[in-house]
C-alpha cells in the first residue's frame, strides 16, 4: 500500500486531473512516414443516425479533435481529395468507432505514402530488419532489468510491464504539463523508474522474502500489483494516446534502402550506447561483478562477503530506470498510452526466456531476435498478428533448447 500511494500521489501532483472528467472526444492524427504530419485535412463526425456532430482541420502537428454530446456510436470521415499529392488512403476514409462514458477515443484513419514495400520485395524486408533492430533494442532496454531481478531473486515479476509505463507516464507529465524538456524529462524519469523499483524491494519483495514467501506466491503476488498499478495509471492518467511535445511526428529521412524518423535514429543510437555502458558496467566494475556472483549463486555469493540485499536493492533500481529509458523511447514512436508496458510484457518474457534466463547478455540477444522476427513476419503474416510470432519462435526455441541460447543446462544453488 505504501508503494501505490506514493506512485498515486506522485502521479497526481502532476497530473491536471482525471481524464475522465474532461468529458467525451474523439481524436487523432494524419501522418505518413514520408510526409510526416499532414496540416489542413477536414475530418467530419457524424452519429449512428447520421446527424452532423462537428467538422474540424488537422493543425500543423496533423492532429484534430472534435468534443461529442454523449458516449455512443460515431463515424469519423476523411475526404480522400484532400490529401497531398503522393499520399493515399489505406482501406476506408471513414472509421465508425464507440466512446464510452468519460472515454476520449482515437480513430486511426490508414494512410499510405509509398515507402513501404517501394522498390521490392528486397528493399521492404531491409525496411523491416531495421525496424525490427530498433524495436529489439527497445525490448532488450526494459528487458534487461527483469533478466537480472529474476536472476538475483527468482521472481518472475509480471508487474515489471507497469514499470515501463510509469516511466512514459511519468516523463510526458513532466514534458507536457512541466513545459520541461523531454531530454531533462527523461533523466527524472528515469529517477522516478529507480525510485519505484527502490519501492518495490524495500516496501514488498524483501519483506516477503524475510517471511520465506514462495516463488509462486510472490509470482501471484507480482499479477496483483501488475492489475493495481495499471489501472491506477489509467485512472490518473486516462485512456488517451498522447505524444511528447515537440514529437508528434517526424518527417522520415530517406537512407537509400530505408527510412527513418531522426526520432527513432536517436532511438536506437541511446539504446545501443546504454546498452553498451550495462555491459561495461556489468564486466568492470565492482558492483556488477556483484551482480554476476549473486545471479550465478546467491549462496556463495554470500558466503564470500558480498551483501546480497544491497546488491539485489541496486539491480532492482536499475532495472526501473532502464524500464523507463526504454518507456519514454517506446513513446516516441507509438506515443504514451496507459498500457503500453503490459502490452510489450509478453516480448519481454520471450527475449529474457529465448536468450536464457537470468543473464543480462541473454536478454539482451534474445530480445533483438525476437524484435526483428516479429516485424519481418508482417512479410507473411498480417500485421494485426505480427506478436503472435514471436511467442511461436520462443515455443519453437524452448522445444529445441529450453534453457535459452545463452542459458546453462543446469543451475546450482
Amino acid at each position: 500500500m505504501l508503494l501505490v500511494l506514493t506512485f498515486g500521489l506522485g502521479l497526481a501532483a502532476f497530473s491536471p486531473g482525471i481524464a475522465s472528467a474532461e468529458g467525451e472526444q474523439v481524436a487523432g492524427t494524419l501522418q505518413t512516414s514520408r510526409s510526416g504530419p499532414i496540416e489542413g485535412i477536414a475530418v467530419t463526425v457524424t452519429t449512428a443516425a447520421g446527424e452532423d456532430v462537428d467538422e474540424v482541420e488537422t493543425d500543423e502537428d496533423g492532429r484534430w479533435s472534435v468534443d461529442l454530446p454523449g458516449p455512443g456510436q460515431y463515424t469519423v470521415a476523411i475526404d480522400a481529395d484532400d490529401l497531398p499529392d503522393g499520399v493515399e488512403l489505406a482501406g476506408e476514409a471513414s472509421r465508425t468507432v464507440t466512446v464510452d462514458e468519460g472515454r476520449r477515443q482515437a480513430v486511426i484513419i490508414g494512410l499510405e505514402d509509398g515507402s513501404r514495400g517501394s522498390g521490392g520485395g528486397t528493399v521492404k524486408a531491409v525496411q523491416l530488419l531495421v525496424d525490427g533492430i530498433r524495436f529489439g533494442l527497445l525490448i532488450a532496454m526494459a528487458a534487461v532489468g527483469l533478466s537480472l531481478i529474476f536472476g538475483t531473486t527468482g521472481l518472475t515479476n509480471f508487474a515489471h510491464g507497469e514499470l515501463v509505463t510509469i516511466g512514459a507516464v511519468a516523463a510526458w507529465y513532466i514534458n507536457v504539463s512541466g513545459g520541461v524538456n523531454l531530454i531533462v524529462a527523461t533523466i527524472l524519469a528515469m529517477i522516478v523508474g529507480a525510485a519505484v523499483g527502490a519501492l518495490n524491494e524495500l516496501g514488498l519483495w524483501r519483506p516477503l522474502r524475510r517471511r520465506g514467501t514462495g516463488l509462486i506466491a510472490a509470482l501471484v503476488v507480482s499479477i496483483g500489483l501488475s492489475l493495481l498499478l495499471r489501472y491506477l495509471i489509467q485512472i490518473v492518467y486516462g485512456g488517451r494516446s498522447s505524444p511528447y511535445q515537440g514529437f508528434q511526428g517526424g518527417r522520415a529521412v530517406n537512407y537509400g534502402f530505408f527510412t527513418m524518423t531522426n526520432a527513432d535514429l536517436a532511438s536506437v543510437i541511446i539504446s545501443v550506447v546504454v546498452l553498451v555502458l550495462v555491459a561495461v558496467m556489468l564486466q568492470r566494475t565492482k558492483i556488477g561483478k556483484a551482480m554476476r556472483a549473486v545471479a550465478d549463486n546467491r549462496d556463495l555469493a554470500a558466503s564470500s562477503g558480498i551483501d546480497v540485499n544491497r546488491v539485489i536493492l541496486v539491480v532492482w533500481m536499475m532495472g526501473g530506470a532502464l524500464a523507463a529509458l526504454g518507456g519514454v523511447l517506446l513513446g516516441l514512436s507509438d506515443q504514451v498510452q496507459w498500457d503500453m508496458g503490459f502490452r510489450l510484457l509478453l516480448l519481454m518474457f520471450a527475449g529474457v526466456t529465448l536468450g536464457g534466463l537470468g543473464t543480462a547478455y541473454g536478454a539482451l540477444v534474445g530480445s533483438l531476435i525476437v524484435g526483428v522476427f516479429v516485424q519481418m513476419s508482417t512479410l507473411v503474416i498480417p500485421n494485426d498478428v505480427k506478436y503472435v510470432g514471436g511467442l511461436l519462435l520462443l515455443i519453437v526455441i524452448l522445444v529445441i533448447r529450453p534453457q535459452g541460447i545463452l542459458g546453462s543446462r543446469a543451475r546450482i544453488g
